[in-house]
C-alpha cells in the first residue's frame, strides 16, 4: 500500500474574518483530512489573527504576512512557504471558498488514478445558489471555456485558485505564482504555464461553493464602481498571459479591450472615460511589465 499522501491546505484571507470560518469550518470536515491547514493572512486589521490562533484546529499553521500584498502575493507567499515545509501536495484556496466534505477526497483519487502524471486538478466552483460559478469556469483553450461536468475529469489549460491540487515537485518545476501581479490573471497565468507542458484535468466530483461577494465575470463595464480603479491591474496582467500565447493571443487582448471599451461606452452609470482610461493605461503597463518567476530555493 502506497504511503497517504500529506496535503497541506493553502487559505489566502483579508478582512473577511466570517467566510474565513466557514471555510475553515469546511476544511475540518473533510472526509479525508488534510495534512496541514496553512492560513496566510495579508495582514487583515479585522481581528483574524487574534481569531484564528484561538481556534482548536490542531493542524493549523498562521502565518501574517506583515502587510497586503495581493491574492497574488499572498498565493506566492503560501505556496513557498508550504511547500518548502516538504508537503506532498498543496492545496490552495481563497478564504471565501467553502470545499464540499469530499472535495479533497475526489482530488485525492484522481491524482491515484492518474499515477501523478498531470500538473494540476481543478474542483467544480458552484454560487451558494448552487449554480456553476461563471468566475470560476476552467478553460478548455485560453480563450474558450470548458463545455461542462461531464464526466471525470476533463483536460484544461487554465483555472483559478478557487480549490486547486498540485503536488510539490510540480511547484519545485515550474515555480510560484508572479506575487508582483498583486491581484487578477495570477491564476490563470499559473495554471497555464503549467498546462503548456503537462496535462491538467477539472475534477467534478470535487466540489466547492465559491462565496464571493462580486460574483461574475472580470469586466470594468460590468463590475460595481468602488472596484473600478483596481482594474488597472487586470488589464496589465492580461497582457502577460495572452502575449506568451503568440500572435492569436496579442489579438484576444486587443478583441478583448476594444469589447470592454464598448461596453464602457454603453454603461449609464458614468465615468466612461476613466474607465476607458483604465483599460488602455493597463494595456501599455502590460506591454512594459517583465515580471520575474521565482523558483523554491
Amino acid at each position: 500500500m502506497s504511503k497517504p499522501m500529506r496535503v497541506a491546505a493553502v487559505v489566502v484571507t483579508y478582512n473577511r474574518l466570517p467566510l474565513l470560518r466557514q471555510c475553515l469550518a469546511a476544511l475540518a470536515a473533510q472526509t479525508v483530512q488534510p495534512a496541514a491547514i496553512w492560513v496566510i493572512d495579508n495582514a487583515s486589521t479585522d481581528g483574524t489573527g487574534q481569531a484564528v490562533q484561538q481556534m482548536q484546529l490542531p493542524q493549523l499553521v498562521y502565518r501574517n504576512t506583515g502587510s497586503n500584498l495581493g491574492g497574488a502575493g499572498g498565493f506566492t507567499y503560501g505556496t513557498r512557504e508550504a511547500a518548502q515545509a516538504g508537503y506532498d501536495a498543496l492545496w490552495l484556496m481563497d478564504d471565501d471558498t467553502i470545499p464540499e466534505p469530499q472535495a479533497l477526497e475526489a482530488l485525492l483519487q484522481m491524482d491515484e488514478t492518474l499515477q501523478g502524471a498531470y500538473g494540476w486538478l481543478s474542483s467544480r466552483a458552484l454560487a451558494p445558489d448552487g449554480a456553476d460559478q461563471p468566475m470560476n469556469r476552467q478553460r478548455k483553450t485560453p480563450y474558450r471555456d470548458i463545455d461542462g461536468y461531464e464526466g471525470e475529469k476533463i483536460p484544461s489549460v487554465m483555472a483559478s485558485f478557487v480549490s486547486l491540487f498540485l503536488r510539490t515537485e510540480v511547484v519545485q518545476k515550474f515555480g510560484l505564482p508572479i506575487a508582483e501581479f498583486f491581484i487578477w490573471s495570477d491564476d490563470w497565468e499559473y495554471t497555464r504555464r503549467i498546462s503548456r507542458a503537462m496535462p491538467c484535468y477539472v475534477v467534478p466530483g470535487s466540489r466547492v461553493t465559491h462565496a464571493m461577494q462580486n460574483p461574475g465575470t472580470v469586466n470594468i463595464a460590468t463590475d460595481v464602481p468602488s472596484r473600478w480603479a483596481r482594474y488597472r491591474y487586470f488589464y496589465r496582467n492580461d497582457v502577460v498571459l495572452y502575449r506568451r500565447e503568440g500572435v492569436l493571443g496579442w489579438l484576444w487582448l486587443l478583441a478583448k479591450d476594444v469589447w470592454h471599451t464598448v461596453q464602457v461606452l454603453r454603461d449609464p452609470r458614468g465615468q466612461r472615460l476613466s474607465r476607458i482610461a483604465i483599460i488602455w493605461k493597463g494595456f501599455a503597463a502590460g506591454v512594459r511589465f517583465a515580471p520575474a518567476i521565482s523558483y523554491l530555493s
